[in-house]
């Protein structure tokens, strides 16, 4: 009772600032969990659930303050293709899935994961999902009247029709739509500079959230004063009419148990848990720093609470959630003390699916398509291609490759490919790091720079190779906390031939070498 009483005071004591911290992160969610379901292929109601889901579930659980999850952009390529391909229902299952394996993951304590991600691959594959966003994105900010999959071709086999429907989509826009577009993406764009974060109270109204209320405003003028202007309504959200609890729990969709039988319900899920992991604990890191008070969240627990809420969203019909850095850092600025601000964004979102579905369906696709490529835009801003270039051609390849492999085959293999670019140039640097050769007339010092392996040993064999005959040799192994037995063997045999070439070695903290002729002990 005492341990509830203390939890309840620390809560209570900071609810002035968590309550409108709420709110600020409800109005910034309502566009992103409807953009991300409409650019994921899958019905916008499954994203409110998914916001719903990590509000009210995901915040109790989780070891963070400030961390705010919901459905992720970084999501949406992977939940797009499985939409696509295997049906929405059959999706379901596998996000359901996915949390079963992150609820093992936390237990396995994988929290550490994020760390053998190297951070080029990590920003490459960022930067694809945004290039993607904007991709996806387009049609809807322009009113394409295609059919709902064709803003899906560019995750095809044949790269010819990748790009095939944005070519149709300008050849066929809504005037309305494109109004709406451009200027919401100004809005935006205006509300992030500092003349407006400075304003009293412009800086309490978010971005996304004007934008939208500007095309709401927009299409009920435009329908009264210019129908021709006018957005269509098939470019407008579509919730179902929902009025009340009861209404509410009739929209739920359940998953595809059939397909538990099919292979790819199974790689989709492992997708989704490795990705959705690696952009939860990324994000958790990114929180971390912002808090004030410099609290730090428990990974592996975070791992759990996470699993716990996809599988809760996936077995009500809603998107895989993550933990989101755009909502955390939009609760942290409105001044967000602990969970529950978070938890309060879940509580409005479940109230307004509830009683104000009828407004959701005011709202344009092309409000929503422009916070999504503004989105994608800060995901994949040319700055960050220029920084990464800067950082030289060790750090570029691997982001350079990530981008290009992800946009030419999917996400998963594009990840595998960065990743296997990336550890070519970490042991590249490894092996051209790990020894130093030094000469003074007939003296040479071999020095171990670090710990070695397998690996070196060509590098090690070419070095030996350089000594001359008739000279000295020290073999300095002090700054090496390991030596791989290869390595070993491998002096050994040097030494054990040096005699023939009147070479006499002196060995330094290398420790597990037995003595053998030509060799000088160490004083």
């Amino acid at each position: 009772m005492g341990v509830f009483r203390r939890h309840f005071d620390y809560y209570y004591r900071y609810l002035d600032h968590d309550i409108p911290a709420g709110v600020v992160v409800f109005l910034v969610a309502v566009p992103l969990c409807l953009g991300i379901a409409v650019a994921s292929g899958a019905p916008p109601f499954s994203g409110i659930i998914a916001g719903i889901v990590g509000g009210l579930i995901v915040s109790i659980l989780s070891g963070s303050q400030l961390s705010v999850s919901g459905p992720a952009a970084g999501l949406t390529v992977i939940v797009a293709n499985a939409v696509e391909k295997l049906g929405f229902d059959a999706m379901l299952l596998a996000v359901a899935l996915a949390g079963l394996l992150q609820v093992a993951m936390g237990f396995l304590r994988a929290g550490v994961i994020g760390a053998f991600f190297p951070s080029a691959v990590i920003k490459g594959m960022l930067a694809a999902i945004g290039l993607i966003l904007i991709m996806k994105q387009l049609p809807h900010a322009v009113g394409y009247d295609a059919d709902a999959e064709t803003d899906l071709s560019f995750l095809e086999d044949d790269s010819h029709t990748r790009l095939s429907f944005l070519w149709d989509a300008f050849g066929s826009f809504s005037t309305g739509a494109v109004i709406v577009s451009l200027v919401s993406v100004a809005i935006m764009l205006l509300w992030d500079t500092p003349h407006i974060k400075k304003h009293r109270y412009l800086s309490l109204a978010p971005g996304p959230l004007v934008a939208v209320l500007f095309g709401v405003g927009y299409n009920i003028v435009a329908q009264t004063l210019l129908p021709s202007l006018a957005i269509a309504p098939q470019h407008l959200v579509n919730v179902p009419a929902i009025f009340g609890p009861i209404d509410f729990a009739r929209e739920f969709s359940f998953p595809d148990y059939t397909r538990l039988v099919d292979v790819h319900i199974y790689v989709t899920a492992a997708t989704l848990a490795l990705v959705g992991s690696l952009e939860t604990l990324l994000s958790l890191e990114a929180v971390d720093k912002l808090d004030p008070l410099k609290r730090v969240a428990p990974t592996n627990q975070e791992l759990k609470a996470q699993g716990v809420g996809n599988f809760v969203s996936g077995m009500l019909g809603g998107l895989p959630i993550t933990a989101v850095i755009v909502r955390s850092s939009a609760s942290i600025d409105a001044g967000a003390h602990t969970k529950a601000a978070s938890f309060f964004h879940g509580l409005l979102l479940l109230l307004s699916a509830m009683f104000l579905s009828s407004v959701l369906n005011l709202i344009p696709l092309a409000c929503l398509a422009a916070v999504l490529i503004l989105t994608g835009y800060k995901l994949a801003k040319p700055k960050l291609f220029i920084q990464q270039y800067e950082k030289g051609f060790n750090q570029f390849a691997p982001f350079a490759v990530t981008v290009g492999a992800i946009l030419l085959t999917d996400l998963l293999k594009g990840m595998a490919i960065g990743m296997a670019v990336g550890l070519f140039f970490v042991l590249r640097a490894n092996y051209h790091s790990a020894f130093t050769l030094t000469r003074d007339g007939r003296n040479y010092l071999l020095r171990l720079q670090k710990d070695v392996s397998f690996l070196n040993k060509a590098q090690l064999r070419s070095l030996l190779e350089d000594i001359e005959e008739n000279s000295f040799l020290m073999i300095d192994g002090t700054r090496a906390g390991f030596i791989d037995q290869d390595i070993m063997e491998t002096i050994q045999d040097f030494i054990k031939a040096a005699s023939d070439y009147n070479i006499r070695v002196e060995l330094k903290e290398m420790r597990g070498l037995e003595p053998v002729n030509g060799m000088v002990p160490a004083e």
